[in-house]
Formats: C-alpha cells, structure tokens, sequence
C-alpha cells in the first residue's frame, strides 16, 4: 500500500518578515489564497487517500496544520517537539509508517514547493513509486532538469537508464550547491539535474540504510514508535543531519545495501526559496510582482508584498528590488541579495531579540 508523508517543519526565514517563527512561509495564504502546505496536500491526494498522507512539522505549529488540513486523521500528524533537520523527520514518519504497514512504499514531498501542472506531477510521482515497488533495493528520487545554472540547488548526476524500468535512471551521485561556473559546466553537460527533495522507497528498504548508516539514530526512532510518550525525551537529542548528508550521498558513494535511482520531474518546480522566487508566482502589476496594498511609478521588476489593507507600499523609480511590509518590519534588499535574508534575520534576532523573528 502506498503512503505520502508532507514534510512541513521549515522555518521560513528567507520569506521573514512575511513568514515568522509563529507562522512560517509553509502555512502562509501566498498562491491563490491557498498555503503552500495545502499545495502540498493536494499533490498528495491526487495518488492516495486521506488515511495514507502523514504530516510532520513543528508541534507548537500542529493546530495550525489541522485547521489546514481538516480532513486529515489527528493520528496522521506528528509533532515535532524541536527541529532536528530532514533525517529525522523522514526517519519518524517512515517508522510510524512502518509499523502499520510493514510492506509499505512511501513518498517524501515537502511543503515547500509549487509544483504544476498537478497532472504531469502525479504521473512523474506514480513512476517513481512503482519503480520502489519493482526495485526492493533502491531508493528513488525525482531530478529537475535545470534550465539554468542555479547555484541554490544541490544536483544529481545521473547515469545509464535503469535496466527494465522505463522512464528511470541510475544515479551516480548527489552533489552539493555549485558556484557559478560548475552550474554551468553541469548544464553544459546535460546529465545533471537539479535536486528536488522529493523521495520515494519501500519503508524497509529506507529502514535497513538507516540502521547501517545511522544505527545510533534508527535505535532511537525505533524507541520513538514503540513508546510514543518518550518523545520529549528523546526527539530533542536526536543528532540534527539533512536526509541527503546521512543516508542519499553515502548510498551513492557505495555504503549501505541500496542504490539509487531517479526519474525526471517534467513539471514545473519551485522551491520559493525567497522573494524573487515568490515574485514569479504573485499577480504581474505594470512589471512588478505584487501582493498586498502597492503603487508604483516608473517601476519595474519589483517584488512588492504588503498585508491587503496596509500599510502602503508606494515606490517611484525603483527596478529589482524587494519591499515586504508586515506586521511592524519592513524589508527592502535587492533581488540579488534575497539569499542573505536568511543571515539579516540572525543579526536582528541579536540586536532585538525575539520580537520582530
């Protein structure tokens, strides 16, 4: 039986002030009224029901995600008591998984994406759990193909088709976020693509990496699913690692029993990593990207959001720059220096504390 776990535990800072401690981007009304977690949820049930789609996320944020997702069972949304990175998250919701269903093959997706068209991404997703289905050794990841050299992305080297299952490759190796002129020279080579974050396997499969790879932390998960009131014990000493650090790279460096596999992602993807890539999904105003309450005069290429009733964004002459106005803070950087958000919020959380984080 197939199940898909929305990961949705992110904080957000390179979307602050918009997206704060309290509420991050995952749960925020950005596209159409609708968050990128109830994106997410839809992606979800175009494959599966109700009953096999697991939430993980941050407990204090638990309410919120099920006033989001009303039709979700309460036993089907895990709290995380504290962040304590991708591995762990994957590794609770993959055993809890487990031990309904011990046969079970799972996706990972995140709450981070717009993914469309819904129909071309089902059917990509559908390709790559039944390729976990056939293949009780591989661990399956979708690649973007890149249309540019991004240099926010990891990326995935691919290699020779995988023998008897079509539209699936073998994968040679996960790679890092390039600078710029290695983003080009994997462009130009044309067997890269961009690194999704999205994720299927059989659970045992994932299981048996886990114990070899992270013994330490799959003793302690399995305590998890076995004594559910240790969880705020044990959650909060879990060792903090990504999923692609602890399990993905080794497996593609040989350690462990598995290998992996990807399929192509023909949908459109984004990861809304920051403003200028919200911008590309915003109503387009006299060349602007805007949300909110804003006017502009010879402007153009501006990421302007504001709250629908205020306060005012008013800009004149301005091109590329960011202008976000939310509760109390206002934010202005060019579109360049977007990526540095995620630093400015450490330095105002020291000079001002928690209060405007």
């Amino acid at each position: 039986m197939r199940h898909i776990v929305i990961l949705a535990g992110g904080s957000g800072t390179r979307l602050w002030p918009w997206s704060r401690r309290d509420r991050p981007k995952q749960l925020l009304s950005l596209i159409e009224g609708r968050s990128l977690l109830q994106l997410a949820y839809q992606r979800a049930r175009a494959l599966v029901d109700d009953d096999h789609i697991l939430v993980c996320g941050a407990a204090a944020q638990l309410d919120q995600v099920a006033a989001q997702l009303p039709r979700l069972p309460a036993a089907n949304l895990l709290g995380e008591p504290v962040g304590r990175d991708s591995l762990n998250a994957v590794a609770w919701s993959t055993a809890v998984v487990a031990a309904r269903q011990p046969e079970a093959v799972l996706a990972v997706l995140s709450a981070d994406h717009i993914i469309e068209p819904l129909a071309d991404f089902a059917a990509t997703l559908d390709t790559a759990l039944s390729a976990a289905e056939r293949d009780q050794d591989a661990l399956v990841t979708l690649g973007v193909v890149p249309t540019a050299p991004q240099t926010g992305f990891g990326y995935l080297h691919r290699g020779r088709p995988a023998p008897g299952l079509e539209g699936v490759w073998r994968l040679l190796e996960f790679a890092e976020k390039p600078d710029r002129e290695l983003a080009q020279a994997y462009l130009r080579a044309g067997d890269w693509w961009w690194n999704s974050g999205l994720f299927c396997w059989r659970a045992a499969t994932f299981w048996r990496q886990l114990e070899a790879l992270r013994p330490v932390t799959a003793q302690a998960v399995a305590q998890l699913v076995a004594r559910p009131e240790s969880l705020g014990e044990v959650y909060p000493g879990l060792e903090a690692i990504s999923l692609d650090y602890a399990i993905m790279e080794p497996v593609s460096h040989g350690l462990g029993s598995a290998h992996l596999l990807a399929v192509p992602l023909t949908a459109g993807w984004d990861d809304v990593g920051g403003f200028p890539a919200l911008g590309d999904h915003l109503q387009q105003r006299d060349g602007n990207a805007v949300m909110g309450l804003a006017v502009t005069l010879d402007a153009s290429g501006n990421v302007l959001v504001s709250d629908p009733d205020g306060p005012l964004i008013a800009v004149v002459g301005l091109r590329d720059t960011v202008v976000v106005c939310h509760d109390g803070v206002t934010l202005v950087c060019p579109k360049p220096a977007a990526q540095s958000v995620k630093r400015l919020v450490e330095q105002v959380r020291r000079e001002t504390g928690e209060r405007y984080v």
